[in-house]
């Protein structure tokens, strides 16, 4: 295995350890309802707001999160459909 390889294993192994770390701070797979990527945002619709960690998506990577009503978006970048569909694994 070339040098190239591992390195791009080790960051896949990175972007699924950010998805549980995001999944973790929506609540847990219980509190999730819906995860839909769009653009640079991860939309989720979560049962319980009060369940979603904040400061810990911030940590996940997130740029900013926006809540409203039962809806959470998390800015991510460019990179939100690789992490949607590690969530949708994790799900």
């Amino acid at each position: 295995m070339s040098e190239g390889s591992v390195g791009r294993d080790d960051r896949r192994y990175g972007e699924r350890a950010q998805a549980a770390e995001i999944l973790a701070a929506l609540g847990g797979v219980g509190n999730i309802i819906e995860i839909e990527p769009c653009t640079t945002r991860l939309r989720s619709e979560v049962h319980e707001t009060a369940a979603v960690d904040v400061k810990a998506l911030r940590a996940a990577g997130a740029h900013g999160v926006m809540i409203s009503g039962h809806v959470v978006q998390v800015v991510m970048g460019p990179n939100v459909d690789i992490i949607a569909s590690d969530l949708e694994e994790l799900l």
